[in-house]
């Protein structure tokens, strides 16, 4: 028999609370956030469920050597929930770790998270307006609504290299780093030369004996401009919050103005930043051989834009080589390439990203007519505003399919998320609604606008990132302003759903 959530709904607000439980899964930023509007909203009726030990998501889980944040830190944190204690520009992982549990704490949200508690299975009841939930435990727990916040950036993906699993010494990925292992005086090797590598690579570069990079191929990168607060600043934003949502504001909307250059298609604007980040390569690239190599030969845009003020310059290091010839082959003690090249390694580092999963369920979930979530999306991930799903009733997703950012901080995307999802909750908590199940001829057009918008985007132009699926089609990002996302994304629209009493 399942049982029914929440597990303490000693708190909530009304009798009608009590008996509209709602889970919650993943307590990162966008499992929190929800659970923090619905209290503001006068809803306690909800179990969060953590398939870890504590709260943070993806910045519980990256702790490796430079772990930052690339949006600017007043811009990323919930604009309901500033802080003017940053400690700089560009927040740290273990800051911005620490912030979430902060909120945590202020909003005594732990009594109803329910942690090292893994969902593996989701089961719609029609004729009870049900979820049924089943952990990897085998507890069954019910649930009017689930609200899906299981994060992107959390599954590390690892490269299928030949001979991978036979080396002999140490080997992690970025995201389960080895704090254990030391790096000193050791011949280390990164594989990958994105988003991560691009904040590891500085950190260890003076630690280590030998430092080999291998990219298979070169990114854009741009100032980062990093600085840190002074304790006068904070105390100025603390005793006026009007200067942090200003702050807030300022870093939102230059992020907006810029936009463009980074996700159309369009030459002239793309030349704008490359012209930028080429300055900045001759600027920390002396060698020409060098910086041929680290130049990327895509349009400005194509892949992810990165940010740093030390990566290319590591590069210069006499302890550092960037290997460009592809892997051949790995093998005990070292990396072979395909120029018959081998390099002897005590570590390797694999910084290759993460599994997004755009492209399946995260787990088995299955909705109206005994219809799979897998086979909804088996000719792509696909969703209404990148939240519902057709058939799929009274299951919300944040940061779903066309829904993440190439220019902006995610959190402006995710909040609307929120306030469409806990305005939908109210409305069906208020009217006795037994479910909502957003119209399929809805959901079909608002997607076929975007793909059809995809053509005038950058991520079209023919270079191979995560943004596209195997298909090639841009299930990720969403083809515009964030701003423009957030209006039409805020408000639940009953008119778009089948309201089934």
């Amino acid at each position: 028999m399942s049982n029914p959530l929440p597990q303490d709904a000693s708190n909530s607000s009304s009798g009608a609370s009590a008996d509209f439980p709602i889970a919650i899964i993943g307590s990162g930023f966008s499992g929190l956030g929800t659970a923090i509007q619905l209290k503001k909203a006068g809803i306690d009726s909800f179990t969060i469920f953590e398939r870890a030990s504590d709260v943070g998501g993806t910045w519980r889980d990256n702790t490796y050597p430079g772990a930052a944040c690339d949006v600017p830190s007043h811009a990323y944190s919930l604009s309901f929930e500033q802080s003017p204690d940053w400690s700089r520009r560009f927040a740290e992982s273990g800051e911005i770790y620490d912030y979430l549990k902060s909120i945590t704490h202020k909003w005594d949200l732990r009594k109803q998270i329910r942690f090292n508690t893994e969902i593996v299975d989701a089961r719609f009841d029609e004729a009870a307006g049900t979820w049924t939930l089943t952990t990897g435990d085998d507890e069954t727990f019910t649930a009017r609504v689930v609200v899906s916040c299981a994060g992107g950036l959390v599954d590390p993906a690892n490269p299928d290299i030949k001979g991978l699993h036979t080396f002999t010494g140490k080997i992690f990925h970025t995201a389960r780093w080895n704090h254990e292992y030391n790096l000193a005086g050791r011949r280390v090797a990164v594989i990958g030369t994105g988003a991560s590598a691009v904040q590891v690579v500085p950190a260890i570069v003076d630690q280590v004996e030998q430092l080999d990079v291998y990219q298979r191929t070169p990114a854009w990168v741009v100032p980062k401009r990093d600085k840190v607060y002074s304790e006068r600043f904070k105390r100025v934003l603390g005793r006026f919050p009007i200067l942090l949502r200003a702050s807030r504001f300022v870093t939102y909307w230059m992020s907006e103005l810029f936009g463009p250059i980074v996700f159309l298609d369009n030459q002239r604007l793309a030349s704008v930043g490359k012209r930028g980040s080429l300055m900045h390569l001759r600027a920390q690239v002396k060698d020409p051989d060098l910086r041929r190599k680290l130049r990327p030969n895509f349009q400005f845009g194509c892949k992810r834009i990165l940010i740093s003020d030390e990566y290319w310059s590591s590069f210069e290091k006499p302890n550092v080589e960037l290997v460009t010839d592809p892997i051949e082959e790995i093998k005990s003690t070292g990396i072979q390439t395909r120029d018959g090249q081998f390099r002897p390694l005590d570590a390797i580092i694999i910084a290759t990203g993460f599994e997004l999963g755009m492209a399946s369920a995260p787990f088995p979930i299955t909705g109206l007519g005994d219809r799979s979530l897998d086979e909804a999306w088996k000719d792509g991930a696909v969703a209404y505003k990148g939240m519902t799903i057709a058939g799929f009733p009274n299951w919300f997703i944040l940061m779903g399919p066309n829904t993440g950012p190439g220019h902006t901080s995610v959190l402006v995307y995710t909040e609307a998320q929120m306030d469409h999802t806990v305005s939908a909750i109210k409305k069906i908590r208020k009217e006795g609604i037994r479910y909502v199940d957003v119209r399929k001829e809805v959901q079909d057009h608002y997607n076929d606008g975007l793909q059809g918008r995809m053509k005038h985007m950058v991520w079209s132009t023919g270079c191979n990132s995560w943004y596209l699926s195997k298909d090639g089609s841009n299930r990720s990002l969403y083809p515009g302003y964030a701003a423009e996302y957030a209006v039409r994304t805020r408000r639940f629209q009953p008119r778009d759903y089948r309201l089934i009493r």
